[in-house]
């Protein structure tokens, strides 16, 4: 059964069926229960690139644009491994890294898959500049 991003909304409950981990368990699986008894890993819990797009679909239906995009970007993000999604995010506070340093984090994210991503560190890069916010001045 194809996707409707209008009548399939609330994901969890009109269709679980698209809904998995990121090892593939089905959303039904995901209980209390099973993180109890062990049957869960860690990352059964985190949201995967696919059912992000969805929500994504549903946020654009529904048109809220930005919010879709804000979705997608965090799709792409759930391909950057927690390490360095932790090293950006540090290196995006202002006056913590030159604009060559987030000219690296930018093409880096880029070779991960995160292109939309890459383009906001390049726009925080620009404004840091013309504030005067990167390390370098």
């Amino acid at each position: 059964m194809a996707f409707d991003p209008v009548t399939d909304y609330p994901l969890g409950s009109r269709r679980p069926d698209l809904v998995t981990t990121p090892s593939g368990l089905p959303l039904d699986d995901v209980t209390l229960a099973g993180a109890r008894a062990g049957s869960l890993a860690p990352d059964d819990t985190r949201a995967t690139a696919g059912t992000l797009a969805l929500q994504a679909e549903v946020a654009r239906a529904a048109g809220r644009v930005q919010l879709a995009e804000g979705i997608e970007r965090a799709a792409e993000l759930t391909r950057v491994p927690d390490d360095e999604l932790l090293a950006i995010y540090t290196a995006l506070r202002p006056g913590r890294s030159s604009a060559v340093d987030l000219e690296a984090w930018a093409e880096r994210l880029e070779e991960l898959g995160a292109r939309h991503n890459a383009v906001f560190v390049r726009e925080a890069a620009e404004a840091y500049r013309a504030r005067g916010l990167t390390a370098d001045g």
